[in-house]
């Protein structure tokens, strides 16, 4: 694997914990990158909850998928769940990674964090396994 790419929509979220996660995990000669269809803003909760466990992200930022060098990337992951995930035309191995998006999550704060931690922990589950079975 040279490069790797986590795609969602908004890239504010489930794709950019991965993005730090896989950064953390990875060795430093595979690229890891993340971006969206309709890129926003990094979501604060992301960043919060990567921090709980050793891995800042705070130099990451929402792209767009033409913002990554489509060239450098032999794996996608899209993490869309509920709504429509973006393309990528690039040649890759693909995955689909289906999870629902924490910053859709309601209720009280402590409940919204919660639902980011449950995803950071199902992608660090993910990203590990895909480790070993390379």
């Amino acid at each position: 694997m040279k490069g790797i790419l986590f795609l969602c929509v908004a890239n504010s979220a489930r794709s950019q914990m991965a993005e730090g996660i896989a950064r953390a995990l990875f060795p430093a000669d595979v690229a890891v990158w993340s971006a969206g269809s309709r890129p926003t803003q990094v979501r604060p909760e992301a960043g919060l909850v990567l921090n709980e466990i050793g891995i800042d992200s705070s130099g990451q930022w929402s792209k767009a998928v033409g913002d990554v060098p489509i060239e450098e990337i032999d794996t996608v992951i899209t993490l869309c769940g509920e709504e429509e995930c973006p393309t990528f035309l690039g040649q890759a191995t693909r995955y689909h990674w289906g999870l629902p998006d924490p910053a859709a999550a309601e209720g009280s704060e402590e409940a919204r964090i919660e639902a980011f931690r449950q995803v950071r922990d199902d992608l660090r589950q993910r990203i590990e396994a895909l480790m070993r079975n390379l």
